[in-house]
């Protein structure tokens, strides 16, 4: 078909096995983005230090994680797995939460395996007359490190490159927003009825943005044509007098100040695959964390992060941008859930690109080439 080109095939949105593959053969194996620091309380709110002797239990894809920093506030991850009968160290139930707190081991409660925060074997107990090599009964390791305030974990370390490696060149364009002291200013959460890569297609293009986004396209006009000659790295221009993201345009928050000319006046997204989607205005993110939950089913974490001083003072109110993010993300998240319905049909067999969507290509060209080093390996693990 001249001019268009082809989406992913309709069982990468719909079938409930090849989800499961794309969990462990892709998923597991790439940095993804758990959430911030501060939430988890590894450092404190408004600083990028990560605090000693913490312990965090997460969710990576389904499996449960133990993350931890030792007395010289070094992070580690590890399967939240005892090495001695499988017990989970942490007991945590599937989807419940287990409360951040200051730790100096972690203390399997079977059998009391005891290990360091470095996934060290400290203790067995009533094993004085085996010849235990303890190294080779530490944790399980997961890769954990830190960038722009928050944390990411990969499921098999042995294979990760360094995460600001893997992140390039995304850190290096927004190295001017101050993203790892930014705080919390409001939490929007979604459950949206579609494949985690419709959502993160759709955050991709705007073509969409003239037929599902009227609100948005009265703020920046040039959405209204997809977004078409667009110097993108430059950020997108409001209409005339608008400058960050909220219904009016403007806000009484300060720009941040290390932004150029262009970031102080213009609006810049990121998309960080797997899961993190980034949209940068001149005094707030807003970013989303994708959480995929079934072949059909993604957990959505807006959050707006603000600068602290000015989330610190009196008349701090998010509610100006959090109205224009609401709206558009149930916009969003309607029409993916509609996407979803329509590939779910016997009719759907798979979609095409627009010229225009050419940037939405990017999940076909990460995620392909990732199933298929899989093949080669031969591996279900």
């Amino acid at each position: 078909m001249s001019g268009l080109q082809e989406a992913l095939p309709r069982e990468h949105y719909v079938d409930a096995a090849l989800h499961e593959r794309e969990r462990t053969a892709v998923l597991l194996r790439e940095w993804t983005c758990i959430g911030r620091l501060d939430d988890l309380g590894l450092t404190a709110p408004g600083t990028r230090d990560l605090l000693p002797e913490r312990l965090a239990v997460v969710d990576l894809h389904g499996e449960s994680v133990l993350v931890t920093t030792d007395t010289g506030g070094a992070l580690h991850g590890h399967y939240n797995v005892c090495r001695h009968r499988g017990s989970q160290v942490v007991p945590v139930e599937p989807g419940a939460s287990v409360a951040p707190c200051a730790a100096r081991s972690l203390r399997c409660p079977y059998h009391s395996w005891t290990y360091g925060l470095d996934g060290s074997l400290l203790h067995a107990p009533h094993t004085d007359g085996v010849d235990l090599d303890r190294d080779a009964f530490r944790l399980h390791p997961v890769g954990a490190a830190a960038w722009g305030g928050w944390l990411w974990l990969h499921g098999a370390p042995d294979e990760a490159t360094d995460l600001l490696e893997a992140l390039a060149p995304v850190p290096e364009r927004v190295r001017r927003y101050p993203l790892d002291t930014l705080v919390l200013g409001r939490r929007l959460r979604y459950e949206v009825a579609a494949n985690w890569k419709v959502v993160a297609e759709n955050y991709n293009e705007c073509y969409h943005c003239g037929p599902v986004h009227p609100e948005l396209v009265r703020l920046v006009p040039a959405f209204g044509g997809g977004g078409q000659h667009l110097e993108w790295e430059d950020g997108v221009p409001h209409r005339e007098g608008a400058w960050t993201f909220t219904m009016s345009g403007t806000t009484d928050r300060a720009p941040f100040p290390d932004l150029d000319e262009h970031e102080r006046v213009r609006h810049k997204g990121e998309l960080v695959y797997p899961n993190l989607l980034l949209s940068l205005s001149a005094e707030h993110a807003a970013a989303f964390v994708l959480r995929p939950r079934a072949v059909d089913r993604t957990e959505v974490v807006c959050d707006l992060l603000f600068a602290p001083d000015e989330a610190a003072k009196p008349t701090f109110d998010p509610s100006d941008a959090e109205e224009l993010w609401d709206l558009t993300n149930k916009q969003d998240w309607a029409i993916c859930e509609s996407v979803q319905r329509g590939m779910s049909s016997r009719a759907y067999r798979q979609g095409w690109y627009a010229p225009m969507e050419d940037a939405s290509l990017d999940i076909r060209r990460w995620l392909l080439p990732r199933l298929e080093r899989h093949e080669r390996r031969g591996s279900d693990d």
